[in-house]
């Protein structure tokens, strides 16, 4: 194709000699016309990239994308992050917890917050700019990653932590032999109250009403 550095034609070429094809047999090979394979040797027409990558394969080889320096570039992997319908985010976006963006949901606290969400690009930015430093591909699913168990993973440091630290202080002499130290005395119906999207919530009686967000 003209302007594109893609040369249709040697490479259909390339691709017959190897398999050792005429193009009758090539075309039959990979459900294509025979009319269509010629008009693509001589630049009168295109290829569906499909029925390339299967005459390809025909010859051993196989189809790529290279930079700039002739390094190869891979697709993008398939089993990066959806949103809740099971739909891939735009490719040209960047893919982000919707946690480290908690902002978008703190005026919409009925709304259910998304495991994932993304970065819309501002149009104002340069192209060269967003493509400087972001990440190669989208994020990919890992256990624990919605908002619920992250902030449960949270409550749980911050208890160790206080544990560590009275723990501490008592072998310091700090504290009376004994102590107890801190237990979260939260009741069942505390975390059926808290959905863990925002400040812990607690039940009127509660006698603990920690905070350990």
């Amino acid at each position: 194709m003209p302007g594109t550095g893609f040369d249709l034609s040697g490479i259909l070429r390339r691709i017959r000699r190897s398999a050792d094809l005429s193009q009758r047999e090539l075309a039959a090979r990979v459900g294509a016309s025979k009319s269509a394979i010629a008009a693509a040797e001589t630049g009168g027409g295109g290829l569906d990239v499909r029925v390339l990558a299967a005459a390809a394969d025909l010859a051993g080889l196989r189809l790529a994308l290279l930079d700039g320096d002739d390094h190869e570039v891979r697709g993008m992997r398939p089993d990066g992050v959806r949103d809740r319908g099971g739909r891939r985010f735009p490719a040209h976006l960047d893919t982000v917890l919707s946690e480290e963006r908690a902002w978008r949901w703190e005026h919409r606290p009925t709304l259910r917050r998304p495991t994932y969400t993304f970065d819309r690009r501002s149009p104002w930015d340069d192209a060269g700019t967003r493509a400087g430093d972001r990440p190669d591909d989208h994020l990919v699913p890992q256990p624990g990653d919605a908002p619920e168990e992250r902030a449960a993973a949270r409550r749980l440091a911050a208890i160790r932590r206080l544990r560590e630290e009275r723990a501490h202080r008592f072998l310091a002499g700090e504290l009376r032999s004994g102590d107890p130290g801190f237990e979260c005395a939260c009741p069942p119906a505390c975390d059926e109250l808290d959905d863990r999207s925002g400040p812990p919530v607690h039940t009127e009686s509660c006698p603990c009403s920690c905070d350990l967000a």
